[in-house]
């Protein structure tokens, strides 16, 4: 029996790899599998062997606090795979935590080839590292065409397969009256996946709702939430004087709830591309430790957080980071994109122009599995 070992670090990776690994299942169901994940990958039956939320860290601070802990995951996960003994060792973004694995693994059994999926963004910072993937990376798959030329130039085997999050998916209708009352507008907000983010977003955004309820009283604000993390954001909002909140972790029903928003806050990542691709108008928001920013602004080559703006070379989205990461900033740029509909014509026609340009002409889910099957 073929066997594969999915690695990933943190949610929206979980997220990315179950959508390929779905649609390998279809044309190889009697693969076995076995991971390191979260809730999308074990809702395709497929065993985790720890708790995702053990090896998510954000910031080099909070990395370097954790590093024996980190370095103890990195030791079982190397043991476990080897035990395992699959035919490929599938990696999935979280560069920092899969590829350590991956290099490990392929030390110590070169039979197990090696995919990963998400390349670490070279093009931002440490482009020096591609010279080092040569050596343990037997397929990288791309998200984004531009990547191409970063790994083509060391001959690294590379596949440019797209962005699963800008594929249409077929979800089943939910009437959202039963959740929602018609009179009022749905305004989305994505406090992040990692305990760390919304530790420090939480109480911003519940004061921007406050702010928001002073002036209006139409909005409902819906919390994106993972399973994982769906509880701790209610016990938060549940200690507020808020009311006019829900909290939603189910797959479908986000998905329901985005494309029938009139805005949306998001903690800046991956789930930036899913609003962008629901048409939905934004701004992102993000804040992390001082040092750890200071330590980003030395490092990265780039001027912006958000892929639509790093792609256009200006602020099509815009970004509130650090210091403008708060209650007050972000219920000023709400109301002002809110109350000028042709701000948002704007930012949505040139966004639709972006992601034109960038998606792939086929599935990246199935090219991805495509190339996964071709490996056992």
């Amino acid at each position: 029996m073929k066997k594969i070992f999915i690695l990933t670090g943190e949610p929206s990776g979980d997220k990315l790899a179950s959508t390929v690994i779905s649609k390998l299942k279809q044309t190889n169901p009697e693969v076995k599998y076995l991971c390191v994940g979260g809730h999308n990958l074990e809702s395709l039956g497929i065993k985790s062997i720890y708790d995702l939320n053990q090896i998510t860290y954000i910031g080099f601070t909070s990395v370097l606090l954790n590093i024996f802990k980190i370095r103890k995951r990195i030791n079982k996960t190397v043991e476990e795979v080897i035990k395992f003994n699959p035919d490929v060792l599938f990696s999935v973004d979280s560069p920092d935590f899969t590829l350590r694995v991956a290099e490990r693994v392929k030390k110590i059994n070169k039979n197990i080839k090696t995919i990963h999926y998400v390349a670490p963004q070279v093009w931002i910072w440490r482009e020096g590292r591609v010279k080092k993937f040569k050596k343990f990376i037997d397929h990288m798959l791309l998200l984004f065409y531009f990547e191409k030329k970063y790994f083509d130039k060391e001959n690294i085997l590379n596949t440019f397969v797209g962005h699963p999050l800008l594929e249409l998916n077929k979800r089943s209708k939910i009437n959202l009256s039963t959740l929602i009352d018609k009179n009022k507008k749905i305004i989305s907000i994505f406090p992040g996946s990692r305990d760390s983010e919304i530790n420090v977003l939480l109480p911003i955004l519940s004061d921007f709702i406050e702010l928001m309820n002073e002036k209006f009283n139409n909005y409902i604000f819906i919390f994106h939430a993972t399973e994982k993390n769906k509880e701790k954001i209610v016990s938060f909002l549940k200690n507020s004087s808020l009311n006019n909140f829900q909290v939603i972790s189910d797959d479908n029903i986000k998905s329901q709830i985005l494309s029938n928003s009139i805005f949306a806050v998001a903690k800046s990542g991956t789930v930036t591309l899913e609003i962008c691709n629901a048409n939905v108008p934004s701004i992102i928001i993000y804040k992390i430790n001082i040092i750890n920013f200071f330590i980003m602004k030395f490092l990265i080559k780039i001027r912006y957080a958000n892929i639509i703006n790093i792609i256009n070379n200006r602020e099509i989205i815009p970004e509130l980071l650090q210091g403008e990461c708060n209650a007050k900033e972000i219920f000023n740029s709400v109301v002002y994109f809110l109350n000028n509909p042709e701000l948002i014509r704007s930012q949505l026609d040139i966004v639709s122009k972006t992601l034109d340009n960038i998606k792939s002409k086929t599935s990246s889910s199935e090219k991805s599995a495509i190339i996964l099957s071709q490996y056992l």
